[in-house]
């Protein structure tokens, strides 16, 4: 399926150039309720769920992504202010799974003995409903499997995360030959800019040429 990854400019730039995306660590994600969708009432399975999160911690990151480009909050808040780039990628749909929007916390999460590494993961996969509109898509990795560089985790672009489109945010400065020779020798990647359409309230392809 095609989704989309948000990014700044200058992260954009290196993830064409080095050709791979950075992967989130759980304990930095930017929801302080992720993986904690559930009612932790009782402390000792609030702290047995913390404790397998922070496992998970060591073994496990993300790649997140949405499944469209046209929302003008997320070229905001991911793409700092429609100056950055949004990246669309053809991944396996095995390998990406939507996340569900969910108005209130689920009952407690099971006895800690039978507290499953399966059914922590998919606690990542629900978030609290006033986040749908990110309309997300997530990667579940094995940082083993990742590239590591300084500290940080990445995953490098293949056959299950091709790169196809390059969409350039409304207010960017890079110009057409900046993206070209980021993108250099990958095949079969769309370019373009993005514009604020004139009768909704959504993102579009900028026609005109001589505007990029």
């Amino acid at each position: 399926m095609r989704v989309y990854h948000f990014t700044c400019s200058r992260y954009g730039l290196e993830a064409l150039r080095k050709r791979r995306l950075k992967v989130s660590r759980i304990q930095s994600l930017n929801d302080p309720f992720e993986f904690l969708a559930v009612s932790l009432t009782e402390s000792n399975l609030r702290q047995a769920l913390l404790n397998v999160k922070r496992d998970l911690a060591q073994t496990k990151g993300l790649i997140c992504f949405s499944e469209t480009w046209r929302s003008p909050l997320m070229w905001a808040h991911y793409a700092a202010d429609h100056t950055g780039v949004c990246l669309g990628f053809d991944i396996p749909d095995d390998r990406v799974h939507a996340v569900k929007y969910v108005a209130r916390r689920d009952d407690p999460p099971p006895p800690k003995d039978m507290l499953t590494q399966e059914f922590a993961q998919g606690l990542f996969l629900k978030k609290f409903s006033h986040w749908k509109y990110e309309q997300e898509y997530r990667a579940v990795v094995a940082l083993s499997d990742c590239q590591k560089d300084d500290g940080l985790y990445f995953v490098p672009f293949s056959d299950e995360l091709a790169l196809r489109q390059v969409i350039v945010g409304s207010e960017s400065k890079f110009q057409r030959e900046d993206i070209e020779s980021a993108v250099g020798g990958i095949r079969d990647v769309e370019m373009f800019k993005a514009r604020p359409a004139f009768r909704t309230f959504r993102i579009v392809r900028q026609q005109r040429k001589d505007l990029w």
